[in-house]
């Protein structure tokens, strides 16, 4: 009997997300391994962060499925080459969600070389040494599946968030590159652009700003982090296999207003 769920199932593939012990992260982490992928969770190393990954892990155990934790703070030097060869020790990664990133909000006039290389270095550079490392094998064994997360960001920088939206901005051409380059392969590259979703980051912000914005955005709500989880099972398994080099907003619709 015909199933039309078979092609968003991904048994028998491994997962590496990034930034995966919370809210987004641990949504889309969630979501692939209940459609089950063997997932690795990675989170900065810090006490706070492997209790959080150390939970996710044993939510998806709960599930039924598989996870390991992996720490690597992304502001060292060769931390994407630290984490690739420790992932793929464990088992070949068949799919890359680059979740995790850093902003430091601050005024253009203000931005200092320390905060810039900061957001350079988890943003972008662990970002090259991950798709360096890991793109190549997929496209070798003929399948694989690549999400960046953007952000509205890219496209509507705020002031405050000059260098952040730039490293959002650069990430997007990254995708779209590398979709160009492996698509042939097996491999698809696409990025998803979160709009105005109520995470820790931005609590603070959306408590003061978040009814405003909510009326400028058509479905009428803030997003919530498993908001994102549709979209990244549809990217990352055979139900989107000719999607290639999108950039899909999950915003609400703000980003047509």
């Amino acid at each position: 009997m015909f199933d039309p769920f078979a092609p968003f199932r991904l048994t028998g593939r491994t997962a590496l997300v990034t930034g995966a012990r919370r809210e987004i992260g641990r949504a889309i982490a969630l979501g692939l391994a209940g459609a089950g992928a063997r997932l690795a969770i990675h989170h900065a190393g810090t006490t706070e962060e492997r209790s959080d990954a150390a939970a996710v892990v044993q939510d998806i155990q709960a599930m039924g499925g598989e996870a390991t934790a992996f720490g690597q703070d992304f502001v060292r030097d060769d931390a994407g080459h630290h984490l690739a060869a420790a992932v793929t020790a464990w088992a070949p990664i068949d799919i890359l969600v680059l979740n995790a990133s850093i902003e430091l909000p601050e005024d253009f006039r203000a931005i200092t070389r320390e905060h810039f290389d900061r957001q350079i270095a988890v943003n972008l550079r662990t970002t090259m040494e991950l798709l360096q490392t890991l793109v190549p094998p997929m496209a070798e064994r003929g399948w694989g599946r690549v999400v960046t997360i953007g952000s509205v960001q890219q496209e509507r920088p705020h002031p405050a968030m000059f260098v952040y939206a730039g490293t959002k901005a650069a990430q997007l051409n990254w995708a779209l590159s590398l979709a160009r380059q492996f698509g042939g392969q097996g491999v698809t590259v696409n990025n998803l652009a979160p709009g105005a979703i109520l995470t820790a980051r931005n609590r603070d912000q959306m408590a003061v700003e978040g009814e405003t914005l909510a009326q400028r955005i058509p479905a009428g709500r803030l997003g919530r982090p498993d908001d994102l989880m549709g979209a990244a099972m549809l990217l990352c398994s055979d139900a989107g296999r000719y999607i290639n080099g999108v950039n899909l907003f999950v915003d609400g619709g703000r980003a047509a207003v």
